[in-house]
This record gives structure tokens, C-alpha cells and sequence, in this order.
């Protein structure tokens, strides 16, 4: 099957779905999402306080998930203004320019000095939105403001304010928010997303009608809850959620291997975008379609932790708990005949280029640490900085990057809302608790000597058995058979090996004969 440049091809099994977005013929991004595990983030629950917290100038909030969810004082909305913004859905009276003025950004969001204590209390009923996912041991991160994200904006029905993406064109720009300025409702703002360029003005009345419609909803729902926690509303699963931001003109085929989630994705589309529905295509092939378009492969060698670069340079992704760090090294690039300064830089605008590529992949989030080789010429320093900027326009995550600094390292930031591929598709060693080390063989061999000691009395009869690894066993019968047969000599017993193929190599046990 022939394979357009830009296209999108989902993966359908039991349980899970996998998407993958490839951009000029090169996979750009992987989504991954298990019904087990499906991500909280959009969704909106009516939740209840269960501890304020003033040191913090936060509260835990219950939403009914594993663990409880945060909530800071800043993304709190004053429970008075709140009432009215519930209340305006059955009072055209609030549907005023009062409420209009209450929604304002500057007047609607609280200080981060404001105490919490005088805007929540324990017990309280409120509604929250999940803004970022739990990650590791971290519960969810709630807001008060909501959004409710469609094909071209995002409606926010707590703030009144009217934006544009950046990535438009001034002019654009311009035409894009006189439009909707005639179409904001009177209760809430709208953001105009980038993927809204060139549309009508009845496209967007249609899409801000029904994300204001689903609001509407969802404050009848909440009117009909009896038992909190609850979930008021559900973000679109994968298959849909990929549809409605990855879908754009650029793309040029969508591809998905599975008969039902296909119906229900035309079914989407033509809502939408009537026009792109003929770029939908049902696989039918015999192969696996991740095999077909030959994404498995990249798939095996997406987590690798060492990258090479084109010149023969590679980086070293380490990604820990507090931080991601980046290493870039010239590997066998010495570049031909070139001076070290040229060697260095061209390694270097590499390793930018495919640094900004790798954190999209991998979905690295987070404070990142970038250790560029040194660049003595601060022109060099700053044609790096600005290729690696450059880059991350790319990504459509938000990122935050410092310039290079004297001892060559970049300080970044890169918005996290869900596990990284790293950490949804590995789990930590159990045998070496995620450090990537294991004890070597030769202590191994002595800890097992100094077993021996603590325990020979313990033991009946002549023999002591020993049961380990064949590796470890051929450590003690090769490098350290002095220092067995010193210990055999000293406790007067015969110290028998036995290689056990089935143990680990940190296992071993000691017994009598």
C-alpha cells in the first residue's frame, strides 16, 4: 500500500488504541490509549472538597478517580460568581451585561494570595475540570474555569475573552476575531484555534453553537446529580479526539483497521468536515496495519536511549523523576578535515533539530536539561539556540526554552498533561528499582562468601550448597576460586556450586547438601 507523506493511521485492538501521525513520511507523534487507563484530562466532574490546605493555597478534591485531585487557589472561581454562571442557563436576566462584567478575566480570577480558606471549605460541592492527568505518584490537576474544545475554538464559558492562536497571520488574525466578536455569546469566551484559518463565518457560528449547547448540558446534568462524586462530561475517546485536532489540510489520508470505530469516525467527520470524509479509508489488509506501514519497527526503536544523528554524533535521553536530561556527543563524527568549531556546531544543530523531534515523540513533559558539546564562539551558541526554537514551532505542546548558557546547557520546559511514552509503555526494572544497574557478578560472589559465614552453623552436615547463576557460579570457580578456597578451608566444609539457568542473576540461596 502506498503511504501519502502526511496521514494518520489508527490501530484498533481490544482494549487499546494506538494512533500514530506521520508527517513527510516520518512518524512524528504516537498516541496511545488503553480503556483501563484512559486519560481523565477534559473530562468535567462534579467534585467534593476533602481537605483545604492554606501552606499550599491549595485543596484535594474528589472526582471519583484512584487519587484525590488538585486544586489551586488561582483556578478556583468565587462561588458567588460561580452561582450566577450556574444559575444563567434558566434566568435571561443573567444573560446581562452583569454577568457579562463578572466573567471578565481580570475581575474572574483570584489571586494567588487570596487565602483559600475564604473561598473553599471541606465538604464543599464544586465543578471542576481535570487540566492535567495524574503522572506517576502525583494525582490529577483540576481548574474551576472549564473549556470545552471543538473543531475550530475552544469556549470558555467562566472568562469573558476573545483570542486568536498566534500560529495565524496578523491579517488573518484580524478577520478571524472581528468574526467572532459578532458571535461570542454573552455568557463566556472563545478562542479561535490555528486550524481555523480561511473558514466562514458560518463555520464558526456552527462550532460555537455547539460547544455552548454542550455547556447547557452539562449544567442539566449537574442539576440532576444525586451522588457526588460525578462525571458531568466525557472529552472525546482517541479515534474522535484525533479527528477533531490532528485532521487538518495537511493531512491527507486517515487510515483505521477496525469496521465499527471506521463508522463511527465518518460519522464524526461529517459533522465537521463533510468534504474529508472520501480521506477515510478502512484497512482491510492481511497484515497488522502498524506492519503495513512499517510503524512497529519504529515503535521498537522509539525508547531507545541512546539516538544517533545523521554526522555519526548520538544523544543520551535520560528521563528521571524531576528531570529530563539530553546529552549530545560527536560520537565518530570528526568532521572531515573541518575545524573543531565546525565539527561542534554541525553536531550541535543536529542534535537541536533532533532534540525538538524526540520530546514530541516520546511526549517528554516537564523541566528538560539540554547538554550541548561546549561552543566557545557565542555566535555558534546562538545559531543553536535559534535552530532549536525554530524546531519546537513545530510542536503543538507549549514550551518555554533559556538560552544556551556559558557551560553549553539549555534550561526548557515542556507542558505536561499525560505520561510520557516512556512511562506508559515501560515500568521500572523490580530487579534494580529503575536504576538500570545490577550488582556485578564478583559481589555477587562475596555476598554469597559472606552468606556462607553468617549462616555455616545453622547448617547440617559437610556440604554447603550454593545455588546462583551460571555467571556468578563461574565468577567464584574462575577469578575468586582462592577466596572459595580459603572459605572452605577456614569452616572446614566442601563449599558445593550449582548453576541454576533459571534464576536471575542477583539470586541466589545458600542450603546444606
Amino acid at each position: 500500500m502506498v503511504q501519502p507523506k502526511s496521514s494518520i493511521v489508527i490501530n484498533v485492538e481490544v482494549g487499546e488504541v494506538r494512533v500514530a501521525i506521520i508527517e513527510k513520511g516520518i512518524l512524528s507523534e504516537l498516541l496511545v490509549e488503553r480503556k483501563r487507563e484512559r486519560s481523565p484530562v477534559g473530562n468535567i466532574y462534579l467534585g467534593k472538597v476533602t481537605r483545604v490546605l492554606p501552606g499550599m493555597q491549595a485543596a484535594f478534591v474528589d472526582i471519583g478517580l484512584e487519587r484525590a485531585a488538585f486544586l489551586h487557589v488561582e483556578d478556583v472561581v468565587p462561588q458567588g460568581d460561580f452561582e450566577k454562571i450556574l444559575s444563567g442557563i434558566d434566568d435571561e436576566a443573567e444573560e446581562s451585561n452583569e454577568v457579562h462584567s463578572i466573567l471578565r478575566a481580570e475581575k474572574n480570577r483570584l489571586s494567588r494570595k487570596t487565602p483559600i480558606k475564604e473561598v473553599l471549605k471541606e465538604g464543599q460541592v464544586i465543578l471542576v475540570q481535570v487540566s492535567k492527568g495524574p503522572i506517576s505518584t502525583k494525582g490529577a490537576r483540576v481548574t474551576s474555569h472549564t473549556s470545552l474544545t471543538g473543531r475550530f475554538v475552544v469556549y470558555m464559558p467562566t472568562i469573558d475573552h476573545i483570542g486568536v492562536s498566534k500560529r495565524i497571520g496578523e491579517k488573518e488574525r484580524k478577520r478571524l476575531r472581528e468574526a467572532v466578536e459578532t458571535l461570542k455569546p454573552p455568557q463566556g469566551g472563545i478562542i479561535v484555534r490555528t486550524i481555523a484559518q480561511g473558514l466562514t463565518r458560518g463555520d464558526l457560528k456552527a462550532d460555537i453553537g455547539y460547544l455552548v449547547r454542550t455547556w447547557e448540558s452539562i449544567l442539566e446534568r449537574q442539576k440532576t446529580v444525586k451522588q457526588v462524586p460525578a462525571l458531568l462530561y466525557e472529552e472525546l475517546d482517541l479515534v474522535l479526539r484525533v479527528a477533531r485536532d490532528f485532521f487538518t489540510d495537511e493531512v491527507s489520508k486517515v487510515f483505521i483497521d477496525d469496521a465499527d470505530e471506521y463508522g463511527r469516525l465518518v460519522e464524526f467527520v461529517e459533522k465537521f468536515m463533510p468534504s474529508r470524509v472520501r480521506d477515510i479509508e478502512l484497512y482491510q489488509g492481511s497484515e497488522p496495519i502498524f506492519d503495513e506501514f512499517g510503524i512497529e519497527d519504529e515503535i521498537k526503536r522509539l525508547l531507545a536511549r541512546k539516538v544517533p544523528l545523521p554526522s555519526g554524533g548520538y544523544l543520551i535521553i535520560d528521563q528521571a523523576e524531576a528531570l529530563t536530561a539530553i546529552d549530545v556527543n560527536t560520537g565518530r563524527f570528526t568532521g572531515k578535515g573541518r575545524s573543531v568549531e565546525e565539527t561542534i556546531l554541525q553536531t550541535n544543530l543536529e542534535a537541536a533539530k533532533e532534540i525538538s523531534y524526540q520530546l514530541r515523540l516520546r511526549n517528554i513533559g516537564g523541566l528538560i536539561v539540554l547538554d550541548f558539546i561546549d561552543m566557545e564562539n557565542p555566535a555558534h551558541r546562538e545559531q543553536v539556540y535559534q535552530t532549536l526554537v525554530e524546531h519546537l514551532k513545530a510542536d503543538k505542546t507549549k514550551t518555554t526554552v533559556v538560552r544556551i548558557s556559558e557551560l553549553g546547557l539549555v534550561e526548557m520546559t515542556r507542558r505536561r498533561t499525560r505520561e510520557s511514552l516512556n512511562r506508559l509503555l515501560y515500568e521500572p526494572c523490580f530487579y534494580c528499582d529503575g536504576t538500570g544497574l545490577l550488582r556485578s557478578k564478583a559481589t555477587l560472589g562475596h555476598e554469597i562468601l559472606r552468606k556462607i559465614k553468617r549462616e555455616k552453623d545453622s547448617l547440617p552436615g559437610f556440604k554447603i550448597v550454593v545455588n546462583a547463576h551460571p555467571a556468578v557460579i563461574d565468577v567464584l570457580q574462575r577469578e575468586e576460586k582462592d577466596a572459595l578456597q580459603q572459605a572452605s578451608a577456614r569452616y572446614a566444609r566442601q563449599i558445593v556450586l550449582n548453576p541454576r539457568r533459571d534464576y536471575h542473576l542477583e539470586q541466589y540461596d545458600v542450603g546444606s547438601g
